[in-house]
């Protein structure tokens, strides 16, 4: 300050009283390839001279937190010496990285079955919108026989005059584990109630493990103790898709439980933190 910044247009702070630095850092961290950290100038003439047995991980990592001080603000421009362009374009390349990380390459956008150019949403105000985790057989078999297609012939990925088409075989896609070619070329001849059909069979099968329904009993085929377990397994299952029901019936119960929760976390990790600070001889808000 006594330089000439200017605190009515710059912020000056403690970086570690800003914890977010430190959570930023962690999760570029987990997109950060080692390789391009062993490849800092800097940490290989360092570690060379003091050797590894003298060499925290944070000087490995030092690069990351660099990273994660510029991309937390947005910043356009970033006042550092020669020394520090490696990092700098460290910093770019973490910035492109992170999308591509998080965005699938299929069923990233999941569009609606009444419009291929809508996304899919849970607040959509039609049910028939959308498929949800617990439709029953007979309601997602119900829905993708009424969803929107179109009247030309065959099926095909990226027409943009065919956003329907896209749509649904991106589902099948993704609820068969297949490749965008596989799916094309297994598609391409078919007709809607065809592909309807093969639809609505994958995205069932796709949803059973995660649904309760009962067995079709065949004495030759489940043994006494057999059934006997199923029900014990069914009814406790049961349970938790009535508390599921109850839960998700109160919209504001999850964030208040999340809420207490987070407090008291931070109230036990407070403590374990401020005692490492204090041993390492850090400042603390």
């Amino acid at each position: 300050m006594a330089c000439g910044v200017d605190t009515s247009k710059a912020s000056i702070f403690v970086q570690s009283h800003v914890r977010a630095h430190v959570e930023l850092m962690w999760l570029l961290s987990s997109a950060t390839p080692i390789g391009w950290l062993n490849r800092m100038i800097q940490f290989k003439e360092k570690s060379r001279k003091a050797g590894d047995e003298n060499i925290g991980v944070g000087l490995l990592t030092y690069p990351v937190l660099m990273a994660a001080d510029i991309l937390l603000y947005q910043s356009d421009f970033v006042p550092v010496g020669e020394d520090q362009k490696q990092h700098l374009e460290l910093t770019r390349e973490l910035a492109e990285r992170i999308p591509e990380a998080l965005i699938p390459p299929a069923g990233a956008r999941v569009m609606s079955l009444t419009d291929g150019l809508s996304k899919m949403s849970k607040s959509a105000p039609s049910d028939q919108s959308r498929i949800n985790l617990l439709d029953p057989k007979d309601v997602i078999a119900n829905k993708i026989k009424r969803c929107k297609t179109d009247s030309f012939p065959g099926l095909e990925f990226d027409n943009p005059d065919r956003p329907e088409s896209n749509n649904l075989l991106s589902i099948y896609q993704v609820v068969t584990g297949r490749t965008k070619q596989e799916v094309a070329q297994e598609c391409q001849d078919m007709n809607w109630g065809t592909f309807k059909n093969l639809l609505t069979d994958a995205l069932i099968d796709h949803l059973d493990p995660i649904q309760v329904f009962p067995p079709k009993c065949d004495a030759f085929m489940i043994s006494c103790i057999q059934l006997l377990i199923y029900y014990v397994v069914l009814k406790h299952l049961r349970c938790i898709l009535l508390r599921y029901e109850e839960i998700i019936s109160d919209a504001g119960y999850l964030d208040r439980v999340l809420a207490e929760g987070a407090r008291k976390a931070a109230g036990i990790a407070d403590v374990t933190v401020n005692n490492v600070y204090q041993a390492m001889g850090f400042l603390r808000r």
